[in-house]
């Protein structure tokens, strides 16, 4: 899909997935399903809340997937 957009759950990375990592990840998704990098001022609003969204999706997903052979998270 998007090389830009990396695993965010162990063991790909050491910790949890900051929120900050996970709103770029969305970020580079919007991106590059809607064919824009920066959208126009009367696309700002509809971008911005797709990016919500799937940062939003995104930490749910994380923090309800288990992983074989990993401990469950406290």
């Amino acid at each position: 899909m998007c090389r830009s957009i990396k695993t965010l759950r162990p063991p790909a990375i050491p910790e949890r997935a900051t929120e900050e990592e996970i709103r770029a990840a969305a970020l580079q998704y919007v991106r590059k399903v809607s064919g824009f990098r920066v959208p126009a001022a009367h696309n700002r609003e509809v971008f911005d809340a797709a990016v919500d969204a799937v940062a939003e999706a995104t930490a749910a997903l994380l923090d309800g997937v288990h992983v074989r052979g990993q401990a469950a998270p406290a």
